[in-house]
């Protein structure tokens, strides 16, 4: 619960300074905002990393229980597999996205 909530109260500290980026800003609001772009990559990264690696895990020991059951089990693991992909894809267009607008 803690690093849910510190995630939230970082994600949104640098949202409110990315999204107020203007042409006038100064150094130090560029600097958040090149922070903000590589805490996003980090943390979709490590979510990311973490899900495919137990829905692998949980998905291949359900295959070993159950031969039978590999063709119900595999091709939803892989449609899984790839939401939570995209979801690391996102947060590498936002964070290019923000990072051009500097």
């Amino acid at each position: 619960m803690g690093i849910l909530a510190m995630t939230l109260v970082l994600s949104l500290t640098f949202t409110t300074l990315a999204l107020a980026a203007e042409e006038a800003l100064g150094q130090e609001a560029k600097k958040f905002i090149g922070l903000a772009c590589g805490l996003a990559i980090a943390i979709a990264a490590l979510g990311g990393g973490l899900g495919q690696g137990i829905a692998i895990s949980k998905g291949l020991e359900g295959i070993a229980r159950n031969p039978e059951a590999q063709p119900k089990i595999f091709i939803p693991m892989i449609v899984g597999l790839a939401l939570i992909e995209s979801l690391v894809i996102y947060a590498l267009v936002i964070s290019i996205m923000l990072y051009v607008k500097l």
